[in-house]
């Protein structure tokens, strides 16, 4: 079935799982990698306006990787369309590509999801999503770069 909400509490509480690897940059590096609207949402945990991301509409079959480092984070199958206005999914590719964290900012308590890779911030994950997960992760179309299958491999 993969990650429940109480899973994603327990980590956001207790400690997340281990990444396959990490990558660590420094502000510079990030700045010279990264477009500034990049820069500002994935390594100052910026925000996009809703239904402006270019990767709100796109429903090809394939991953969606970070931009920061490149590691899968999501697979097209298991996006959907949440009428947020941020590309919407309800399972991480992998249980340990992604990294909670309990965030207390604007006065509401929410779970912020990062690449547990490099700690790119990527936006939210919220227990208002569709059955069997009931998960949703709210994510920036900025934070994220999408490959898309070769149908014809």
């Amino acid at each position: 079935m993969g990650l429940t909400w109480k899973d994603v509490i327990h980590f956001a509480v207790n400690g997340n799982p281990t990444p396959d690897k990490r990558v660590e940059k420094t502000e510079e590096e990030w700045k010279a990698q990264l477009t500034s609207e990049q820069y500002r949402i994935t390594r100052k945990k910026g925000t996009e306006a809703p239904h402006s991301g270019a990767l709100c509409s796109i429903h090809d079959a394939g991953k969606y990787e970070c931009i920061c480092c490149g590691i899968p984070l999501f697979d097209s199958s298991i996006k959907f369309e949440s009428g947020t206005g941020w590309p919407s999914f309800t399972q991480p590719i992998k249980e340990n590509a992604i990294k909670y964290h309990k965030d207390t900012s604007y006065g509401m308590i929410r779970v912020e999801v990062m690449c547990n890779t490099c700690d790119a911030h990527l936006g939210h994950v919220f227990p208002d999503g569709p059955p069997p997960s009931g998960l949703r992760y709210c994510i920036n179309s900025d934070s994220m770069k999408m490959e898309k299958e070769d149908v014809h491999g």
